[in-house]
Parts: structure tokens; sequence; C-alpha cells
């Protein structure tokens, strides 16, 4: 009975992981700024035409990124909706440009990566006028062997 209950505990455990990355897509509009496409941004990132935030956990970044991208990692413990609550949030705001009219886009891993799009929520809501976010995110960007610094 001991047996029983362990393995249907760990199953439990198991399925709970599985159901916690099974995060839902974010918006595919931005309010104030503007959603781009993986090849949008590989064409931005060619002409050295914008800056690239990539808002994943340094480890990620250090695994591969966009070439010139800027680690700035999103601390998320708000829920992946619309609305979500940036006060439960932390975003390092002295790791951005300066220049708030300055083209930015950011980016984490695909489109349910919120990380980005909530980063890139709060940077409008900082005043930075020219935002983009990159919903294909790092996943579409590999999947279409653009090049990746490491």
């Amino acid at each position: 009975m001991l047996q029983r209950n362990l393995l249907a505990a760990c199953l439990f455990s198991l399925s709970a992981l599985a159901c916690a990355d099974d995060a839902p897509p974010t918006p595919s509009t931005l309010k104030g700024g503007k959603v781009i496409t993986v090849d949008e941004g590989q064409a931005l990132a060619k002409s050295k035409g914008a800056s690239f935030i990539d808002t994943r956990s340094t480890l990620n970044f250090g695994k591969g990124h966009v070439p010139g991208a800027v680690a700035i990692a999103y601390k998320e413990k708000s829920e992946k909706v619309e609305n979500f609550d940036a006060a439960q949030d932390q975003f390092d705001f002295s790791k951005m440009p300066a220049d708030k009219a300055s083209k930015i886009v950011f980016y984490s891993d695909g489109p349910t990566g919120w990380k980005s799009y909530k980063a890139a929520v709060l940077s409008i809501k900082q005043g930075y006028t020219n935002v983009m976010y990159m919903r294909g995110g790092f996943a579409e960007w590999t999947a279409k062997n653009y090049p990746v610094e490491r």
C-alpha cells in the first residue's frame, strides 16, 4: 500500500512539473510597441539597427543568443496573463539603453516566452518609444539557422 501511494505521489509530481512548463501563448499584439517576426529581427541584427535584449536566464543566454544581444534576465513571479502584476516581477532597467528613442528588440524562448513580452510592456511604461517584441524568440531563431553567439 505504501509503495502504491508513493508511486501515485511521484506520478502526480511529475505531471505537475510537466504542466508547469505549459505556458499559454503570449499576446500577438503589443500596445505602444510592435510585434516583429524572427525574419525582421534577423534583418535588424544583421544591419545592427537595434539593441537586442535577451530576457532569459543567464544560464540560457550563455548557451547561445542573438549576436550582440545583452542579457537582462527578467525575474518573473506574476501570472502569465496580459494584465500581469508587474510589482511581483523584477527587471533591471539600468542595463537598458540610455536613449529611450533607440530601437530595442526583446526576446526570450518563443511564443510562450512571457519574460520578453513583460519586459517589452514595462519598457513602454518606462517611456521607451521604439520597443519591439520578437515573439518567435530564440527557438525560432535557431530553427531558422540564424547566427548564434556563445
